[in-house]
Order: structure tokens, then sequence, then C-alpha cells
């Protein structure tokens, strides 16, 4: 669940560091989009960020670009330049102690969802409800997402029950501050979504090497545990040796939702998530470009 230090990628926006061709005559190999038809906002608030350069942090005076991951605060773009994402669940990442903060996704969730997501360092766990609760995790004993609904229903009452009216509280409603946002879905969706018992996921944050020190934590046995098994990862630097349903945390994050969204609220899914990966999407776009161009020099 980790990958290129922030801080070694965007290195490659410095002056004096050979940025991608984009002359159209030199012909290869059309790249493989795995992101391709994202509802995405602009990225030309981060692509003028990344021509200003690093600049410090307000807060611990470190040189970072987009955002601080130490302090979880954005550094030369404001707030209402980026989404503002609500989630329909409240989302606890649980990084390991080990885990560089410069490699994790977490941090993005974190800064584009700043009202459903938190980052606890471990030991520190928060107390769970179980039954109101799972972890994102797989292996033995987790369940696909298409068995969710029915094991939540099994453990608590779950009835179809009209859809909240509010904009604001539309489930994962994604709101930039130059677009007005998503509209509410009409009354024939909305009549065919489901009350659900569900109040928080938890995400291990973590090389996957690290993690059996937090999945064998006491405090997380009894959680149920759901598989993305069906997805696969784009990462820029997946672990070697693991499969490819092993997915970056904002990737985990990200799926589970659109997952959710359609199978346990069973809504049709209009890009209410997609971005969550905001930033993953214009990282993933500047690796491959860059890996791209030094496989030509």
């Amino acid at each position: 669940m980790s990958g290129l230090d922030q801080d070694e990628l965007l290195c490659l926006s410095c002056p004096g560091i050979k940025q991608p061709s984009t002359d159209s005559s030199i012909t290869h190999k059309p790249a493989v989009q795995p992101l391709h038809g994202l509802k995405l906002a602009s990225h030309a608030v981060l692509e003028k960020a990344q021509q200003c350069g690093r600049l410090k942090c307000s807060k611990c005076g470190r040189s970072r670009m987009f955002f601080c991951y130490t302090c979880c605060s954005l550094v030369g773009v404001s707030q209402q330049e980026i989404p503002s994402i609500k989630l329909p669940v409240k989302i606890d990442i649980i990084k390991h102690p080990n885990e560089t903060d410069g490699k994790s996704t977490a941090i993005h969730a974190k800064i584009l969802a700043p009202e459903d997501v938190n980052i606890y360092t471990y030991p520190c766990i928060p107390e769970f409800e179980t039954d109101k609760v799972v972890l994102v995790f797989p292996g033995p004993g987790s369940v696909p997402m298409q068995d969710l609904m029915q094991h939540l229903r099994d453990s608590v009452d779950c009835e179809p029950c009209p859809k909240r009216h509010r904009t604001e509280e539309t489930q994962g409603a994604t709101h930039v501050a130059q677009d007005p946002g998503s509209v509410a879905p009409d009354g024939a969706k909305a009549s065919e979504s489901r009350a659900c018992p569900l109040e928080r996921v938890v995400v291990i944050d973590s090389t996957w090497n690290q993690t059996n020190k937090i999945i064998t934590d006491e405090r997380l046995q009894a959680l149920p545990r759901v598989e993305l098994k069906t997805r696969k990862t784009c990462f820029w630097r997946h672990q070697k040796g693991k499969p490819e349903s092993y997915l970056a945390t904002i990737e985990a994050i990200y799926y589970f939702l659109k997952d959710y969204h359609e199978q346990c609220l069973a809504q049709e899914y209009s890009g209410e998530y997609d971005n969550l990966l905001f930033f993953y999407a214009y990282l993933h776009s500047l690796i491959n470009s860059a890996k791209t161009a030094a496989g030509r020099d």
C-alpha cells in the first residue's frame, strides 16, 4: 500500500529535469489508461502549482508540493480549488508506524474528504461497534462485496427506505468550488436506495509485508472483513510477488465506496467518489509520462 515518495516523484517538476516530450511525431505504443473515464475535477490547479515549484508548509516549514503529508494540509493550493467529497460512511485508516508518510496515499483521502476520514497511527486504534463496521482486507474469512449486504442484514435488520433529498446529504456528493456539485438523484432512483447499518470502514495503510502486525491485533479480530478481489491496482510501485488485487490505500477506499454505492445502497453510480482519485490520477499520469520519456532517452 505504499509507493514512490512524493518528494522523489515531484522532483520531476524541478528546473533542469527533462519533462516528457509532447512531440506528436514520436510514435510509440499507446499507453494503457486504467483511470480513463473518471469524472475528475480539473487538474489545472495542480499543473499551475507544479510550475510554481515547492513551497514551505505553513505548519511545519518543510518543503512540499500540493500538500504536506506530515501535517495533512494543503500547500500552494487552496481548499476552494480542489474537490471536497462527502462520503456515505466514515473511513478510519490505521497506519503502520513504519509507513513512510511521503509514500502513503492515505493522505489523499484525508485532504479530499476531511470530514469523513481519520488517520490513526498504530498501535492507536479507535473503539468500534462491531456490528456497524467492516475491515477492508483480503484473505481467509473475507467476504466479497456482493455478499456484504447479506452479511449486514444478518447482523442488523436492513429495510428499504427513501433516500434523503437534501443535496448536501446525497450519499457521496462531490462538490468543487467552481462547480455547483452533483445533482441529487430523481425520485425513481431514490426509492431504490437502501438504509444500511454500516457506519464505518477500516482500512490498513502499510506495505503488504508489514500488515501482519496490525491485522492480527485482537482489537480488529471481531470486525467482519470484506475483500475487493475483482479490482486491480494501477499503483506505480506495486509490490513484487503480490496479486494485482492488492490495492493502494486510496484505491481500496475508492473501489469499496463505488461497489458499496452500487451493490449495498442499490444506486446507479455516476462518479460520486471519482474525485477521491484527484491527486492519485494526476500523479499516475505524471509518473507514466516520466517513465515513457525515460524509455525513449
